[in-house]
Protein backbone atom coordinates (compact mmCIF):
# COMPACT_ATOMS: atom_id res chain seq x y z
CA UNK A 1 0.00 0.00 0.00
CA UNK A 2 1.51 3.27 -1.14
CA UNK A 3 -0.56 5.87 0.72
CA UNK A 4 -4.00 6.81 1.93
CA UNK A 5 -5.71 7.65 -1.36
CA UNK A 6 -8.87 9.14 0.13
CA UNK A 7 -11.30 9.10 3.01
CA UNK A 8 -14.90 8.48 1.97
CA UNK A 9 -17.62 10.35 3.87
CA UNK A 10 -21.29 9.42 3.53
CA UNK A 11 -23.58 12.46 3.32
CA UNK A 12 -27.32 13.03 2.99
CA UNK A 13 -27.09 16.04 0.70
CA UNK A 14 -24.09 16.46 -1.57
CA UNK A 15 -24.75 20.13 -2.37
CA UNK A 16 -24.98 21.15 1.30
CA UNK A 17 -21.97 19.02 2.25
CA UNK A 18 -19.88 20.44 -0.60
CA UNK A 19 -20.47 23.94 0.81
CA UNK A 20 -19.36 22.80 4.26
CA UNK A 21 -16.18 21.18 2.95
CA UNK A 22 -15.42 24.12 0.63
CA UNK A 23 -15.42 26.37 3.71
CA UNK A 24 -13.43 23.84 5.74
CA UNK A 25 -10.76 23.16 3.10
CA UNK A 26 -10.72 26.54 1.38
CA UNK A 27 -11.28 25.05 -2.08
CA UNK A 28 -14.11 23.73 -4.22
CA UNK A 29 -14.34 20.07 -5.23
CA UNK A 30 -12.24 19.30 -8.28
CA UNK A 31 -14.53 16.58 -9.58
CA UNK A 32 -18.11 15.30 -9.49
CA UNK A 33 -19.02 11.83 -10.65
CA UNK A 34 -21.94 9.44 -10.55
CA UNK A 35 -21.16 5.76 -10.04
CA UNK A 36 -24.35 4.13 -11.22
CA UNK A 37 -23.32 0.60 -10.18
CA UNK A 38 -22.97 1.77 -6.56
CA UNK A 39 -25.96 4.12 -6.55
CA UNK A 40 -23.93 7.18 -5.54
CA UNK A 41 -22.94 10.63 -6.65
CA UNK A 42 -19.51 11.73 -5.47
CA UNK A 43 -17.43 14.85 -5.19
CA UNK A 44 -13.69 14.95 -4.57
CA UNK A 45 -11.57 17.48 -2.70
CA UNK A 46 -7.76 17.60 -2.74
CA UNK A 47 -6.13 17.79 0.67
CA UNK A 48 -2.37 17.80 0.16
CA UNK A 49 -1.41 14.42 -1.30
CA UNK A 50 -4.74 12.90 -0.21
CA UNK A 51 -8.39 13.37 -1.07
CA UNK A 52 -11.77 13.55 0.59
CA UNK A 53 -14.63 11.85 -1.26
CA UNK A 54 -18.17 12.84 -0.36
CA UNK A 55 -20.74 10.17 -1.26
CA UNK A 56 -24.50 10.73 -1.53
CA UNK A 57 -26.97 7.99 -2.37
CA UNK A 58 -28.91 8.21 -5.62
CA UNK A 59 -31.39 5.51 -4.55
CA UNK A 60 -32.63 3.92 -1.33
CA UNK A 61 -30.98 0.56 -2.10
CA UNK A 62 -27.44 1.91 -2.40
CA UNK A 63 -24.80 0.93 0.16
CA UNK A 64 -24.49 4.61 1.16
CA UNK A 65 -28.24 4.94 1.81
CA UNK A 66 -28.12 1.80 3.97
CA UNK A 67 -25.02 3.05 5.81
CA UNK A 68 -26.63 6.42 6.61
CA UNK A 69 -29.88 4.76 7.71
CA UNK A 70 -27.92 2.57 10.13
CA UNK A 71 -25.12 4.87 11.32
CA UNK A 72 -25.90 8.39 10.10
CA UNK A 73 -23.61 10.64 8.10
CA UNK A 74 -19.89 10.26 8.64
CA UNK A 75 -16.75 8.42 7.67
CA UNK A 76 -17.70 5.49 5.47
CA UNK A 77 -14.31 4.12 4.38
CA UNK A 78 -10.58 4.66 4.12
CA UNK A 79 -9.06 4.00 0.71
CA UNK A 80 -5.47 2.98 0.09
CA UNK A 81 -3.59 3.46 -3.17
CA UNK A 82 -2.01 0.18 -4.31
CA UNK A 83 0.40 -0.62 -7.13
CA UNK A 84 -1.24 -3.90 -8.22
CA UNK A 85 -4.76 -4.43 -6.92
CA UNK A 86 -4.97 -8.08 -8.03
CA UNK A 87 -1.78 -8.99 -6.17
CA UNK A 88 -2.87 -6.97 -3.13
CA UNK A 89 -6.25 -8.77 -3.01
CA UNK A 90 -4.47 -12.14 -3.14
CA UNK A 91 -1.99 -11.08 -0.43
CA UNK A 92 -4.71 -9.81 1.90
CA UNK A 93 -6.84 -12.95 1.39
CA UNK A 94 -3.80 -15.04 2.30
CA UNK A 95 -3.38 -12.90 5.43
CA UNK A 96 -6.94 -13.79 6.45
CA UNK A 97 -8.83 -10.63 5.53
CA UNK A 98 -12.38 -10.96 4.19
CA UNK A 99 -12.37 -9.56 0.65
CA UNK A 100 -15.73 -8.32 -0.62
CA UNK A 101 -14.63 -8.03 -4.27
CA UNK A 102 -12.30 -10.79 -5.40
CA UNK A 103 -12.31 -9.21 -8.86
CA UNK A 104 -11.68 -5.44 -8.89
CA UNK A 105 -14.44 -3.26 -10.33
CA UNK A 106 -14.49 0.22 -11.84
CA UNK A 107 -14.96 2.90 -9.21
CA UNK A 108 -14.95 6.68 -9.19
CA UNK A 109 -12.01 8.89 -10.16
CA UNK A 110 -10.59 6.49 -12.81
CA UNK A 111 -9.85 3.72 -10.30
CA UNK A 112 -10.18 -0.03 -10.06
CA UNK A 113 -11.47 -0.78 -6.57
CA UNK A 114 -12.06 -3.63 -4.14
CA UNK A 115 -13.21 -3.61 -0.53
CA UNK A 116 -12.30 -5.48 2.63
CA UNK A 117 -15.12 -6.36 5.03
CA UNK A 118 -15.07 -4.29 8.23
CA UNK A 119 -15.40 -7.40 10.40
CA UNK A 120 -11.82 -8.29 9.44
CA UNK A 121 -10.40 -4.76 9.83
CA UNK A 122 -11.51 -3.61 13.29
CA UNK A 123 -14.82 -2.23 12.04
CA UNK A 124 -13.37 -0.04 9.27
CA UNK A 125 -14.40 -0.55 5.64
CA UNK A 126 -11.16 -0.54 3.64
CA UNK A 127 -11.04 0.25 -0.08
CA UNK A 128 -8.13 -0.67 -2.30
CA UNK A 129 -7.62 1.66 -5.30
CA UNK A 130 -5.47 1.34 -8.38
CA UNK A 131 -5.32 3.95 -11.12
CA UNK A 132 -6.73 2.58 -14.39
CA UNK A 133 -3.89 2.67 -16.91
Amino acid sequence: MKKIEHIGIAVNDLETSNLIFEKLLGAAPYKFEEVESEGVTTSFFNVGPNKIELLAATNTDSPIAKFIAKKGEGIHHIAFDVEDIVLEIARLKEEGFVVLNEVPKKGADNKLVAFLHPKSTNGVLIELCQEIR
